[in-house]
């Protein structure tokens, strides 16, 4: 269960609340007219909760009440609970309410339009689908698989270079919080890269979601060197904990580039590392 404390016994109810929290998002929401579909991804998509998984709603509207039904996001989600709060932005098409009882929905509203086949829609599970469209995008994008492309891996891989280097000019400058970001940074881009060597479809980057934990897909030696990669404010440690990345940057920039048929260039890569490191 994780930490010790007075939340505990709060903590044991999650699952019990969070299926309250659907039944009355669903009885709203199945009822409206102008709603098409309601589909949930993540956790639940999955059917792999804990306690502490979030409700990914999604939402398909008539096309011509899309705009209104954006725009009112946050007094809907008022209709499925107490809302202490929201994380928001007023011009997305979501909006992410946390609830009195320590739940937070993530509801996404979309036109038909906006739900095409991906290989994230191939987790979902659809309680609602007015005319079964959602059947027919589940079905085509289950038959979807990822694999990288020359774009992603260029990105990837100059986005790495950058942040060594990022690193390095903060360390210097003493701005210890942007040096350790850049580390984590450093860190992300590896988890970016194993997934993408393996096939599996990369979270957004900055989203440590499922990285770490018992739901990872990563390898338990992967999950062990990042956790090894770990640094104090300490100039030395900073810098030391780079180095020991770049031996499996470069055997995962090896396998990338040979995946996607660009050029691996080592003797490029150890001069733009070899500035720094």
């Amino acid at each position: 269960m994780g930490l010790e404390n007075k939340h505990r016994k709060r903590d044991l109810d999650i699952p019990k609340h969070r299926q309250i929290l659907l039944n009355k998002i669903e009885e709203d929401l199945i009822k409206d007219e102008n709603v098409l579909a309601v589909f949930y991804g993540g956790s639940i998509g999955k059917k792999n909760t804990d306690f502490y998984s979030d409700i990914d709603l999604r939402i398909v509207v008539k096309d011509d009440v899309f705009e209104e039904y954006r725009l009112n996001k946050k007094e809907r989600a008022k209709r499925w609970g107490k809302v202490l709060f929201h994380e928001d932005f007023p011009w997305t098409t979501y909006s992410i309410a946390h609830y009195d009882n320590f739940i937070k929905v993530d509801s996404f509203y979309y036109r038909t339009t906006g739900v095409q086949p991906s290989v994230w829609l191939q987790n979902i599970s659809v309680v609602y689908d007015k005319k079964g469209f959602m059947g027919e995008v589940l079905e085509k994008s289950k038959k979807l698989s990822y694999s990288p492309t020359e774009q992603e891996v260029e990105i990837w891989r100059t986005k790495f270079f950058a942040y060594v280097h990022e690193a390095y000019r903060r360390v210097n400058r003493k701005e210890i919080y942007y040096a350790l970001q850049c580390l984590d940074n450093l860190r992300m881009s590896m988890a970016t890269a194993w997934c993408m060597d393996k096939g599996f479809q990369p979270n957004a980057f900055g989203d440590w979601a499922k990285y770490e934990g018992e739901r990872s897909e990563l390898e338990r030696w992967q999950l062990s060197l990042l956790e090894s990669w770990h640094s104090s404010r300490d100039h030395n440690d900073l810098m030391n904990v780079i180095k020991e990345i770049i031996p499996e940057f470069k055997k995962t920039h090896k396998s990338l580039c040979e995946k996607v048929s660009i050029e691996e260039n080592p003797k490029w890569v150890e001069e733009i590392l070899g500035m720094v490191i």
